[in-house]
């Protein structure tokens, strides 16, 4: 790819680097030689960004060009809504917080050089703030709040030559000349006709997939013809760049995996999971309303809010199961055997939601757990309850697995047909991506638990009976969707 520096004036680039073109705006802008380059990557270093000045229009008319200009529109746009630096700052927290650490003052301005910071401590938050927001150079401006003592990102703003702080610019150019002569040469990548995302998160206890697991999603992408990457939340801004999304993070709506699945459909990429998967997935409150509507079996359910809560242990016994509205995968149940227990639990839990769900308990030896993918069965599995528990997963006071039960999957023409049609109906009512529904058989009888999206498949577990062919047949169904998708735009 072919890098050109846009400044106002050439003559104030004194950065050196071989092979690079150096390129006044006004030429840029008007000259026809540039009209019609490819494979063309546009650093914009003039003096304004700012909206009609001479550097939003560079990267404005590299934006129409085809060209990848840095930054582009939607990234100045971006750093100057204050909300979207609030939500990227609530997904930075963490790192913001490390960073930040051992700052005294109340407020901190930190100065962004391609994605590195002078210093070496702030260099993790650097780059993360660079992946979402890309831009040569930007500031942001941090404010410790007076009741949490917590970090939050107050603004951010791209800076131009002009802008770099003095002391600042042998390190800038350091920044700069590493950047470009790293990215000179464009990478190698097989022809393959689509790009494909898979967003992970490394550093999660708990993830959907394991390592192995990812590996061979990305080997199965690359079979049936997707260049896959592997990307991170700070990689939000690049969404752009892929024809599908894979999202093997746990989900939930207040979330950036939430904003990930928004923006990919927003820009007309594939993805799973959708956006109205995760809503309802999330939602017991909807799944309890759509079992009723179609239904579908499940225990004794029961809404429950401050109005009726000396009604539940009436209409669902004891020992009954509480649910925040926004569970999981087990985080956020709690069973309880007693009056008291019933009590404190449920006060505890409205104090953060408006409602619970209460579900008459269930015991059985292991849950179903079937696989559902574009409205077809993909696996089915027992998963056993851990040791002593009540449960598959066993949790510690502080929410961590402690323990978990096996898992044994099962061919799922072997699996009982009315285990299979029941997850087949609840998962078809939710949409149709990809699910795990979680059953339960007492007496002749199958009830529903819930429908997950975002499924865990691990390798050595869910792919037990069908091996590498599970993963082909979840990137098959993204490949014949963006594949679809393509054709209806180029007949409309």
């Amino acid at each position: 790819m072919r890098n050109l520096v846009v400044v106002n004036d050439p003559k104030e680039w004194s950065f050196s680097q071989e092979g690079l073109e150096v390129v006044a705006a006004r030429k840029y802008l008007t000259h026809p030689s540039y009209t019609t380059l490819e494979k063309v990557r546009v650093i914009n270093l003039c003096r304004s960004l700012g909206y009609q000045k001479i550097g939003y229009y560079v990267s404005l008319l590299a934006d129409a060009r085809g060209h990848k200009p840095m930054p582009s529109i939607e990234a100045i746009q971006n750093m100057k809504d204050r909300a979207i630096a609030a939500i990227a700052g609530s997904d930075l927290q963490e790192i913001v917080e490390e960073s930040l650490s051992k700052v005294q003052s109340d407020e901190f301005v930190l100065s962004v050089y391609f994605g590195r910071n002078m210093a070496q401590r702030h260099e993790r938050l650097a780059n993360a703030l660079f992946r979402m927001f890309p831009s040569p150079y930007l500031q942001a401006s941090f404010a410790r709040s007076d009741k949490s003592g917590r970090w939050r990102l107050e603004s951010l703003k791209p800076m131009a030559l002009d802008d770099i702080p003095a002391g600042h610019e042998h390190f800038a150019q350091e920044a700069t000349t590493d950047f470009l002569h790293k990215d000179w040469r464009p990478q190698k990548r097989a022809q393959r006709p689509y790009d494909l995302a898979i967003l992970v998160d490394p550093e999660l206890p708990e993830p959907p997939s394991n390592k192995k697991a990812l590996q061979k999603f990305a080997k199965a992408g690359e079979e049936v013809g997707f260049n896959v990457e592997f990307i991170r939340q700070e990689d939000y801004s690049r969404l752009g760049e892929f024809d599908a999304l894979f999202i093997r993070e746990t989900t939930g709506v207040n979330h950036h995996t939430f904003r990930f699945a928004c923006r990919a459909e927003a820009l007309g990429l594939v993805v799973m999971d959708d956006p109205a998967s995760i809503l309802r997935c999330s939602n017991k409150v909807f799944l309890a309303e759509m079992a009723d509507q179609q239904d579908i079996l499940v225990p004794n359910t029961m809404i429950v809010h401050r109005g009726n809560v000396d009604d539940l242990v009436a209409r669902l016994g004891l020992p009954c199961v509480l649910k925040q509205p926004d569970s999981s995968f087990s985080a956020g149940v709690k069973k309880v055997a007693t009056t008291q227990e019933l009590g404190l639990a449920v006060e505890t839990m409205l104090e953060k939601s408006d409602l619970v769900i209460a579900q008459a308990f269930v015991p059985t030896e292991f849950d179903w757990r079937v696989g559902v993918l574009d409205g077809q069965p993909l696996f089915a599995c027992r998963y056993y309850m851990a040791d002593g528990h009540w449960q598959i997963l066993k949790r510690d006071g502080t929410g961590k697995k402690e323990d978990v039960g096996r898992a044994e999957t099962v061919p799922v023409e072997m699996a009982p047909t009315r285990v299979v049609k029941t997850a087949l109906k609840a998962a078809n009512h939710v949409g149709k991506g990809l699910y795990g529904v979680d059953l339960k058989e007492v007496g002749g009888k199958v009830y529903m638990i819930e429908v997950n999206d975002n499924p865990n498949i691990d390798a050595g577990f869910e792919d037990e009976v069908l091996g590498d062919e599970l993963y082909l047949r979840v990137m098959r169904t993204f490949f014949a969707r963006v594949t679809a998708r393509h054709r209806g735009w180029g007949s409309a």
